[in-house]
């Protein structure tokens, strides 16, 4: 014999499905507004995660006297410009010290139709590393070895449908829009990196020296007449570089990552930051941090309105369930019973929007994020509900019980008043 259900949940299911019209629009809205506030927690979680992530296994990051968050936007994030650049000396003087095991240079400046053009070596897929300790990969080709050889990263590559082989010139300075062009020395596509959801993503890769060979002749910030060279003669010149932007710095003893710090900060030869990217990037979320609340309250709010037209709904039905009342209380069912249907059927319509709102989450993340990553770079991952995204779903049918105490006590009332040719059970 199957198990039988308590009365008061047969009759809530019974009523809810005599309702399912009106109550499944709601049970609608309720799934969107709970979908919008856990997939707000859930992408701020996944957002930080992945900009935390940005940059890993790197202990300093070395550039002009600044402040780090400067640093860190300009040198990682690509965001804004240095204040100075770095002398090749210095960095050579960086490179000799024993304590640093390897020093990846960057050097910024230029751009391709918006995105930034970084000159760097052979230590950049050696060393760099992002997310979970991860090396860069290359989806196509192979790393830069000839001067005018170019790799993209997988957004530049995706944005303007390039290929291997294909040819592209580089613009001078770093905005999105460009006047001065080096059309006297193109280069050649060599490799496509993998996405990784990164800023690395949304940058050129060039070698220092062929940084140095776009710039011969422009000296002043602009192409002197006569001066400039073509991309033969340039091979022909000393392309050995006089300054960079940044570097990135490992240390292979972590317990010395404080001390070169500090004297790289007190650097005589000239004024060096060194910053730890860790605390750059904590600062950097902490200042995020406020927004990041507000957006989430507001949301909140939206899930509060969504339980208030519920109960609005429910009070709208009671006019029109007397006649139910009243052969409820025929059959002897008590007021407490009757009030306690209004509760369990809230609670019941909002643990079927949570279930909902989660189902449709994951297919929607399921279906978008491989789009997130390959058009935005974002890399938001398909995971296990974390404690405070428990806490909040816990809190929807709690909430939604709590507001449907006015149905409920008006239920209630309506329960105690005697009702033709039947005598009250309590």
């Amino acid at each position: 014999m199957s198990p039988r259900l308590p009365l008061s949940l047969a009759l809530a299911l019974a009523s809810i499905w005599h309702r399912r019209g009106i109550l499944s629009l709601v049970t609608l809205t309720l799934t969107l507004s709970i979908m919008l506030l856990l997939g707000i927690q859930y992408l701020r979680t996944e957002v930080r995660q992945s900009f935390t992530s940005t940059i890993a296994g790197t202990d300093l990051i070395v550039g002009a006297r600044s402040g780090q968050l400067n640093l860190l936007l300009y040198s990682v994030f690509h965001i804004g410009d240095a204040t100075n650049n770095i002398r090749w000396s210095s960095y050579q003087q960086l490179r000799d010290d024993p304590r640093i095991d390897w020093l990846v240079p960057l050097s910024l400046g230029d751009s391709y139709r918006g995105f930034r053009v970084v000159g760097t070596d052979q230590g950049m897929p050696e060393h760099f590393r992002y997310g979970d300790d991860q090396p860069l990969a290359l989806a196509q080709g192979h790393w830069f070895d000839d001067l005018f050889d170019v790799v993209l990263g997988a957004e530049v590559a995706r944005r303007f449908q390039h290929r291997l082989g294909d040819e592209l010139v580089l613009a001078h300075g770093g905005g999105s829009t460009s006047f001065l062009r080096h059309d006297q020395t193109p280069f050649t596509v060599s490799g496509i990196l993998a996405p990784t959801g990164t800023p690395v993503d949304r940058a050129v890769y060039i070698s220092l020296a062929g940084l140095e060979a776009i710039h011969i002749g422009w000296e002043s910030g602009v192409p002197l007449p006569g001066r400039t060279v073509s991309a033969d003669v340039a091979r022909q010149r000393d392309l050995s570089p006089k300054a960079i932007t940044a570097a990135l710095v490992g240390i292979e003893r972590k317990v010395l990552t404080f001390q070169v710090q500090r004297q790289i900060n007190q650097f005589q030869g000239e004024p060096l930051t060194a910053i730890l990217p860790g605390v750059a990037l904590s600062e950097l979320w902490r200042l995020m941090g406020q927004f990041e609340r507000t957006l989430l309250g507001i949301t909140g709010f939206v899930v509060i309105t969504s339980l208030i037209g519920l109960t609005a709904v429910l009070l709208t039905l009671q006019v029109h369930r007397r006649q139910e009342i009243a052969i409820l209380r025929a059959t002897g069912a008590s007021p407490l019973l009757i009030a306690r249907l209004y509760l369990i059927e809230c609670g019941l319509l909002a643990m079927l929007s949570c279930v909902l709102a989660v189902a449709l989450g994951a297919g929607l993340l399921a279906l978008l994020g491989p789009w997130l990553l390959e058009h935005y770079g974002l890399q938001i991952r398909l995971r296990a509900l974390d404690q405070m995204e428990w806490l909040i779903l816990a809190s929807v049918p709690l909430a939604a019980m709590a507001v449907a105490l006015i149905p409920a006590l008006r239920g209630w009332w309506q329960g105690r008043r005697p009702q033709f040719g039947t005598a009250s059970t309590e």
